[in-house]
């Protein structure tokens, strides 16, 4: 009750710089009008043009869905051949990294921040994702600040990822646990 009364009158923590929350606006305003209405089928270059005007780092072939949400694409680096899916959302306060030939799928929320709840406050923590090479992150996933999805995991659908993985395992569940190995067989 004590830390209570302490707290009254004080409010929440924003760490937030002026300028980045200037340039925040301005892609908020270019996302809605240029880059939201864009259909799924087509104008993917477009997209992926806009992304790098603000600073994103996207390799060749890679692809953005118009529905994706990115919170600040000059945090967002994505290797060549990866996609990001419809209703994606790349809360990328801090830097999320993706590596080669990535699918993060359908409505996953990248969540590279989150509040520190020892403080009535609540000021803004934020800590890294990196996704590495043939990783597939499936539909409806959560990957908490701090994840390291390793080369080759698969984390399943509806999974919440809250640590570092092994290569080549399977996760699922919340927490996301290690459930099998991945073995990839070449069919060519």
């Amino acid at each position: 009750m004590n830390k209570i009364k302490q707290f009254e009158g004080k409010s929440y923590i924003d760490n937030t710089p002026r300028s980045i929350k200037i340039k925040r606006f301005i892609w908020d305003v270019v996302w809605v009008l240029f880059f939201r209405p864009t259909p799924r089928w087509a104008l993917n270059k477009w997209r992926v043009s806009l992304l790098r005007l603000f600073g994103a780092k996207i390799g060749k072939g890679s692809r953005v869905l118009p529905t994706c949400k990115i919170w600040a694409p000059w945090n967002l680096t994505m290797g060549s051949y990866s996609a990001l899916g419809d209703d994606v959302d790349c809360y990328c306060v801090d830097k999320i990294t993706i590596g080669d030939r990535v699918t993060v799928s359908q409505r996953t929320f990248l969540c590279s921040a989150s509040h520190d709840i020892r403080s009535l406050r609540l000021p803004l923590m934020h800590k890294p994702i990196i996704i590495e090479d043939y990783a597939w992150v499936c539909a409806e996933c959560f990957i908490s600040p701090g994840s390291i999805i390793k080369t080759g995991v698969i984390v399943a659908a509806r999974s919440v990822l809250t640590k570092p993985t092994n290569e080549w395992y399977v996760y699922a569940g919340n927490p996301a646990k290690e459930i099998k190995q991945r073995v990839v067989e070449e069919n060519e």
